[in-house]
């Protein structure tokens, strides 16, 4: 299977794309100095205010694009696209990578999730995972907002943390049948399981996925062991599986 364009466009670091050195938005933005637009908020108070308003988070489609800035154009015209200047800054500075985990955050608590472990990016069910399950299923178009906040986490330097994510839903799939309709497999599998640069890593999900596929369980002890892996030695592949 073909990778979708802006798939092709993320893993080859959007080779020809320009930088423009007076665009700041979104660099502002983190620094807790620009108000989003057409919100007029802080990223302070969002972060203070719209945790757990899930009517917001479901309705309002303008701030996804500015809390999870990318290097493509979206449907907000009032956000800025990501500049490979603002990646930069924006990963020297240890208060903007304090809120952009903090934004992760609050869409995983939207999405029925909670982080249980920034290092290995490990996640669980949230206390009310039941209907916000169900969101997840009725509301698709949450599925492009999280290839979004993937590609956005990858040039944060914060990949680890798509894996957790990706890998948290395979095995609720696999061991619970939960989050697991075609449409929502469909993104998973071809998008999703893309929004990581590390081809290793990569190739490890795209043939456990497969696994899955074909009814071989992945369980919570094979998720949290993999993620444990990754952090003590850089894969997500098992050692006697790292050269295949």
């Amino acid at each position: 299977m073909s990778l979708p364009r802006d798939i092709r466009a993320f893993l080859s670091h959007y080779h020809g794309q320009t930088d423009d050195p007076q665009a700041l938005q979104n660099l502002l933005f983190y620094k807790n100095q620009l108000r989003c637009q057409p919100d007029d908020l802080l990223i302070s108070e969002i972060h203070q205010s719209w945790r757990k308003d899930y009517i917001q988070l479901e309705h309002n489609h303008g701030y996804i694009q500015w809390l999870f800035p990318i290097r493509e154009n979206g449907m907000n015209f009032e956000a800025q696209a990501l500049q490979s200047h603002e990646v930069a800054a924006m990963k020297e500075d240890p208060r903007v990578i304090e809120r952009i985990k903090a934004s992760y955050e609050l869409m995983l608590d939207f999405y029925g999730m909670s982080l249980l472990d920034f290092e290995t990016g490990l996640v669980g069910r949230s206390e009310g995972y039941r209907a916000r399950y169900r969101n997840f299923l009725q509301a698709p178009h949450n599925n492009l907002r999280i290839t979004r906040i993937f590609k956005c986490l990858s040039e944060m330097g914060m990949e680890h943390l798509n894996a957790g994510f990706l890998l948290h839903v395979l095995n609720e799939q696999s061991e619970h049948n939960q989050l697991n309709t075609g449409l929502l497999r469909d993104s998973m599998d071809r998008w999703w399981a893309n929004c990581l640069r590390n081809e290793a890593d990569r190739k490890w999900i795209g043939l456990t996925i497969k696994k899955a596929r074909n009814g071989e369980n992945f369980n919570r002890e094979q998720y949290e062991s993999s993620l444990q892996r990754r952090k003590e030695s850089g894969s997500l592949a098992e050692p006697q599986c790292a050269d295949a």
